[in-house]
């Protein structure tokens, strides 16, 4: 497979099928923090009103998504590959540094989360203790090593694990019902959410996934089956757990997953859809985070890179980093967001022209300067301990950046690309 094609374009012989790809997004898609969000927000907002939050935010989502797709469709190229004619030879090498250090944390933080919820789940269904460290190694191991194998793997494992999960969480969800009743979903309950800020945290948990879209839409057979692939998958996947745990949270009055797993009767298949939501999700973290450090380490195989980012994720979850690491994680993602404006705009503006090789150059200034504001826009208008929160846009921080750097790289295009100064 001439090492998952990490330096060159996915040729067309090896293209798939929009609905193969969906299955690879509905995978990603379904994880614990997701159901961890929307048990949170079942018990902080009237069920109605929530569930629009959902498909509205998902919704948007999924069109933003489309959007970073079909660029990656179109040229047959990783995110980290694109970013090569965006910003430049050395300048794709500063961008792809940034999102192999966050997708490799994040890794990590999976990783090290999937630990503590796995401990939990074996405790309560089994009664022993096994080390939260060894299950955060064979975790990380488990995610690592289908993200090796490249895309191919990632497949076959969304394929069989999503029906899988479909039918466990769905079957929960009857087992609730039948225990509990159904009243509780219409039940009064005190707002913690606006329905702009629940739209906000829909569209903020799965934005990074939109912007390295590409990672897995170069693998599309034609722009179409890229854009219904990314739409479908992001729309669905990050809306289908989330409004599950909704109803089970407001249902069983419980919060926690392996809880209502346990509670419902469904330990040991509870377990596997921990290990399946949490191995789907994380192994694409792995996966891109290979694919960014094939740009900046072109004499390396794809396959070594990817082999190391997990091995160094895993050591991160085995030493706590879900503990201590969140915030700098967090600053790292800002500066992802704003890469998908930068390029989009050199596609959809700039049209395949700055996609060719003699406008490969090393530096290209006016789209990193791009990158720069609009990461700058995500620090001013982000809350909490990292942000300014000085003033608000869209009151998504991570659409804020996105959008200011594709309207920079756009003036930028229309004022100096016809005077050779781009």
């Amino acid at each position: 497979m001439k090492n998952d094609y990490a330096r060159e374009a996915v040729p067309m012989s090896e293209r798939k099928a929009w609905f193969s790809i969906s299955l690879v997004w509905i995978a990603v898609g379904i994880d614990l923090s997701a159901m961890l969000f929307g048990a949170e927000l079942g018990k902080g907002m009237a069920f109605q009103d929530a569930l629009w939050a959902v498909l509205i935010g998902s919704a948007i989502l999924g069109i933003l998504a489309a959007f970073c797709a079909y660029v990656g469709a179109v040229t047959g190229l990783s995110t980290s590959m694109i970013s090569r004619f965006t910003f430049g030879i050395s300048g794709a090498k500063l961008v792809s540094l940034f999102m192999a250090i966050s997708l490799l944390g994040w890794f990590g933080v999976q990783a090290g989360f999937f630990a503590e919820n796995a401990y939990a789940a074996i405790e309560g269904a089994l009664g022993l203790k096994a080390p939260v460290p060894l299950l955060a190694a064979i975790g990380g191991i488990l995610m690592m090593t289908t993200a090796v194998i490249g895309y191919k793997a990632i497949e076959k494992l969304s394929s069989w694990s999503v029906p899988l999960l479909l039918i466990l969480v769905l079957a929960a969800v009857g087992l609730a019902i039948r225990q509990f009743g159904a009243s509780e979903l219409n039940a009064p309950v005190e707002n913690t959410f606006t329905f702009g800020m629940a739209i906000s945290l829909v569209i903020s948990i799965f934005v990074v996934g939109a912007t390295i879209s590409p990672d897995i839409s170069r693998w599309a057979r034609t722009k179409k089956d890229a854009v219904l692939a990314s739409f479908f998958g992001f729309f669905f996947g990050n809306s289908f757990m989330i409004i599950i745990a909704m109803i089970l949270s407001r249902i069983m009055d419980e919060s926690s997953l392996t809880t209502i797993m346990i509670t419902v009767g469904l330990g040991i298949p509870g377990i596997l859809v921990l290990i399946l939501a949490q191995w789907t999700t994380n192994t694409s973290n792995a996966y891109s985070s290979g694919l960014s450090l094939s740009v900046i380490f072109t004499k390396t195989s794809k396959v070594t890179l990817t082999l190391i980012a997990g091995v160094v994720g895993t050591l991160l979850a085995v030493l706590g980093i879900y503990d201590h690491f969140i915030d700098f994680l967090t600053i790292m993602t800002m500066f992802i967001t704003p890469i998908g404006g930068v390029y989009t705009a050199s596609y959809y503006i700039g049209g395949m022209r700055l996609f060719r090789e003699e406008n490969d150059k090393r530096f290209k200034l006016l789209p990193l300067l791009a990158w720069a504001l609009g990461t700058l826009i995500s620090w001013l208008t982000m809350e909490g301990p990292i942000g300014l929160a000085l003033f608000t846009l869209t009151t998504i921080p991570s659409l804020d950046s996105f959008l200011t750097a594709f309207i920079f790289q756009l003036i930028f295009i229309l004022i100096f690309y016809k005077k050779e100064r781009f």
